[in-house]
């Protein structure tokens, strides 16, 4: 029995990172290759198979998009997001390391936080789309798109200063009171999808913002989702991440101060 519990907690860890790495390896591929573009939310339906599909399936320009961008927003939060949520997971993992169920544990805990990002980046998308029709229904939006981005900036910059972020950065950097909040043992499945799924809508309200940024730099820029997940990596774990959160924000305003003062001729053209 010692030798199983040895062996449980050694291969956990290695075999969740060899499915992050596995995703960070998918969607570098992805963006490297022809098909490259339905990582990008605006160019679904251009060129290509895809296009053929859209315009052959029923509904096919509104559900192949969504499928392709499920697909890729999956594979982006377990790249992205996992690794942030390692601690809260080899904590959970040890407590239920004397279950014959443990493996099936986990991956309840791990599909229920990865289903509410899934959910954020649904919304995200709606949003992304919305906003892309006002801008093409609107000429001086159309001349003027870099107003969006300097929004988003604005807006994630401002909300690093939040009450809310705070709250649920709190709840994300003690992951050992969180388990122990939320794990009963007395339904353990749907214990361990809740557990899961309340971290993920927690770790949604403190990260969503710096996510939203992806909008800004690219959707299918591996390298900055590298840097995007390192910095919520380090606000959510490292012991002196709780003090980044601030200079971040004045980062990302002083950022979007610099977007308007480029383009700040065009206000009336």
């Amino acid at each position: 029995m010692a030798y199983a519990t040895f062996d449980r907690r050694r291969t956990f860890l290695p075999l969740l990172a060899a499915l992050i790495t596995l995703a960070w390896v998918t969607l570098f591929l992805w963006s490297s290759s022809p098909y490259g573009r339905y990582l990008d939310h605006g160019r679904w339906t251009d060129v290509g198979f895809a296009a053929t599909l859209c315009s052959a399936l029923p509904a096919g320009r509104l559900l192949l998009p969504a499928l392709l961008y499920v697909g890729g927003w999956v594979l982006m939060s377990a790249a992205m997001m996992l690794p942030t949520a390692l601690p809260l997971l080899d904590i959970f993992g040890r407590l239920t390391e004397r279950r014959g169920d443990r493996g099936l544990l986990l991956a309840a805990a791990i599909i229920g936080y990865l289903m509410v990002w899934t959910v954020f980046g649904l919304a995200a998308h709606a949003l992304d789309a919305g906003l892309h029709m006002l801008v093409f229904a609107t000429p001086w939006l159309w001349l003027n798109g870099w107003i969006v981005g300097a929004g988003v900036l604005a807006m994630a910059g401002g909300f690093q200063f939040s009450s809310l972020k705070y709250h649920c950065l709190d709840q994300c950097r003690t992951p050992f009171s969180f388990v122990h909040q939320h794990w009963r043992a007395r339904a353990p499945r749907r214990e361990a999808f809740l557990l899961g799924a309340h971290h993920g809508v927690f770790c949604v309200g403190c990260c969503w913002a710096i996510m939203l940024l992806m909008f800004v730099v690219g959707v299918g820029s591996v390298g900055w989702m590298l840097l995007l997940a390192a910095v919520m990596a380090i606000e959510k774990n490292a012991t002196w991440g709780r003090r980044l959160s601030a200079p971040l924000g004045v980062g990302l305003l002083l950022w979007s101060r610099f977007v308007i003062a480029q383009h700040s001729g065009s206000w009336l053209s």
